[in-house]
């Protein structure tokens, strides 16, 4: 009996380990089969084991310069770049600069410059005391100064880059705006006009003052238009402000175009940009066709593209400041509409989707005793928290 059961335990045994042996076999013939790539793998040139051959890596610029490289190589396996390619085709692409030449001095010059400022501080004792006693105060008008001239203009373009603003005002080109503008509502600095900050349209209600550093004799063009107020046209605008012919930097001895019209964006809107534009001309322009009666209270005449405006000028203007703000609806846009604009306010609204119900199911696994709530018939509903 007792050899009957070794036996069988010893056959039982065998069977187990052919049947693993045959499904290992068969796991190893279907990794065969898998299909090779269709040419060399990333890194596929490395060696691992032998460490020598990564010297060429430790240097950076040999690192970066292996990289680019890389960057530029075509390779047989299809890329982020590439997908987002196939989605949206103008990803990417080129744009092409419309705005002023930017000159730089040399970079001898500037370190040069540098170093006898770190001289300068190291030697003077008034800033060494002021320092060691915590007393020393930074003049942020010299900050303001120096950002501007150095990194600002191209923190502004990614900015506005961020919010659009060049997609939608100026298709497939971009602009550094190496003139600062000053642009104020009021005398307070939390009507002040930055770069995407939020003002409301009673705040926007009058024309702001606006200045910037031109030499004596130029020549500017002032715009202020808004790409996302159209009630008609989505790829159209309504432009508020135009100012053109303005000399130096005086904006109130300029040729109006167009008065100013406070911003009115509709109700259920949401937020919108209200975009200056300041060109640089170069000689004196005839603005006849541009011009619209004072005052103009017809949105038909204020259909405006900030675009086919360039286009129309390009020969004579380019594009050299840039400031925006975002506004949304308040009660006064109300009376701009009914007083100023003599039409009825339209009001936009959400109308929200009915509340989603997954099916019921008969026993539901660890749901709140208020389950049933949902599902009740009736126009009163108690809902629990679910």
């Amino acid at each position: 009996m007792a050899l009957r059961m070794v036996c069988s335990s010893v056959l039982r045994a065998g069977t187990d380990l052919a049947v693993n042996n045959v499904r290992t076999f068969r796991n190893s013939a279907r990794v065969c089969r898998w299909t090779p790539p269709l040419g060399p793998m990333p890194n596929d040139e490395v060696e691992s084991e032998n460490l020598e051959s990564l010297e060429k890596y430790r240097s950076y610029t040999r690192y970066l310069k292996k990289a680019e490289d890389e960057k530029n190589t075509s390779v047989w396996w299809k890329t982020y770049r590439k997908h987002v390619e196939d989605r949206d085709p103008e990803h990417g692409a080129e744009r092409v600069n419309i705005g002023l030449p930017r000159y730089r001095t040399s970079r001898i010059a500037e370190v040069r410059e540098r170093r006898q400022i770190v001289k300068d501080n190291k030697k003077n004792i008034a800033l060494e005391q002021a320092t060691r006693l915590r007393t020393f105060k930074i003049p942020l008008d010299r900050v303001q100064e120096g950002w501007e001239r150095s990194s600002g203009p191209f923190q502004i373009q990614r900015l506005a880059d961020h919010y659009g603003v060049f997609r939608d005002l100026f298709p497939k080109a971009f602009f550094l705006p190496h003139v600062s503008l000053g642009i104020s509502y009021s005398q307070e600095n939390g009507h002040r006009v930055h770069y995407g900050n939020c003002l409301t349209p009673t705040d926007a209600s009058l024309a702001p003052q606006v200045g910037f550093e031109a030499e004596e004799g130029s020549l500017w063009t002032l715009l202020l238009t808004c790409p996302d107020e159209h009630l008609l046209d989505n790829e159209a605008e309504y432009v508020h402000w135009l100012v053109g012919n303005i000399p130096g930097g005086q904006v109130q001895l300029g040729q109006e175009l167009c008065g100013y019209l406070p911003p009115f964006p509709a109700k259920g809107t949401g937020f919108h940009r209200y975009v200056f534009v300041l060109f640089q001309q170069q000689g004196l322009v005839d603005f006849s066709e541009d011009a619209r009666t004072s005052p103009c209270h017809s949105l038909t005449d204020r259909t405006f593209k900030t675009v086919d405006f360039y286009r129309k000028h390009q020969d004579s203007m380019t594009p050299a400041g840039l400031g925006f703000f975002q506004s949304q609806w308040d009660e006064s846009v109300t009376n701009t509409f009914h007083n100023t604009l003599d039409m009825k306010e339209p009001v936009f609204e959400f109308v929200r989707p009915p509340v989603y119900h997954p099916p019921q199911v008969k026993f539901p696994h660890r749901q709140p005793l208020c389950y049933l709530d949902r599902y009740r018939e009736g126009k009163e509903h108690t809902y629990g928290i679910y």
